[in-house]
C-alpha cells in the first residue's frame, strides 16, 4: 500500500469536512452515522475548524486518523475519543472506566478490501492504548452487517449494551468492545 496513515492537522478542516460529507453520501450512511448529509452541509466553517482542531495531532482527548492516498487525497478516516470514568457518553449512559471510543469510520468504496481499514484501526488503537485506556469500544447499528463483520474480525466483541435510537424506535445500536491487550 502506498498510503500515509497519520493524524489530521488543525488547519486541514476543509479536507476533513469534504471527507465527512462524502461519508454521509455513502449508501450505508443512515446506518453508520448519527447525522445526515444535509445537517453536516449546513454547519458553519467555525464548526469544522473547531471539530478538526479538537481531534488534531497533539490533542489529548480525541484524534482523527486519516489515510492519505498517493495523490494526497484523503481516502479513509477513523476518530478515537477518550471517555473518562464518571462522565456520560453521547447517549446518556454512564462511563464506568477510562476508555477509547471509535467513531466516524469511513473508507472510500474504491479503497475497501485492501487492508486500509485495518491499518487505520491499528493507528487509532495504538493512540488509545498510549493514553492508558482500559478498553476501546464502538457503537454499530444492528443492521450494518458489513461493519459488524469487520469489527468482529478486528477482535471487538458485543458487550451486551444496546442503545435504542430515538429517530427509529425499532432500530438499535450495539456496543462492541476490545479489552486492553
Amino acid at each position: 500500500m502506498s498510503y500515509v496513515i497519520r493524524s489530521v492537522r488543525a488547519d486541514e478542516w476543509a479536507a476533513a469536512r469534504q471527507l465527512r460529507l462524502l461519508a454521509l453520501r455513502d449508501p450505508v450512511a443512515p446506518l453508520a452515522f448519527l447525522e445526515t448529509y444535509e445537517e453536516a452541509l449546513a454547519k458553519p466553517e467555525s464548526f469544522w475548524r473547531e471539530r478538526t482542531a479538537g481531534a488534531a495531532e497533539k490533542a489529548e482527548h480525541a484524534q482523527q486518523i486519516i489515510a492519505e492516498g498517493p495523490d494526497g487525497e484523503w481516502v479513509g478516516t477513523v476518530t478515537v475519543l477518550v471517555e473518562e470514568a464518571g462522565t456520560e457518553d453521547w447517549a446518556g449512559f454512564p462511563v464506568e472506566r477510562r476508555q477509547g471510543h471509535l467513531v466516524g469510520v469511513f473508507v472510500r468504496p474504491e479503497c475497501r478490501g485492501i487492508g486500509l481499514t485495518e491499518v487505520l484501526f491499528d493507528a487509532a488503537l495504538e493512540w488509545a492504548w498510549d493514553r492508558g485506556v482500559e478498553r476501546v469500544r464502538l457503537i454499530v447499528h444492528e443492521d450494518n452487517g458489513r461493519a459488524r463483520a469487520f469489527y468482529r474480525r478486528a477482535g471487538f466483541e458485543p458487550s451486551g449494551v444496546v442503545v435504542p435510537l430515538s429517530a427509529d424506535p425499532g432500530s438499535r445500536e450495539l456496543e462492541l468492545v476490545l479489552p486492553r491487550p
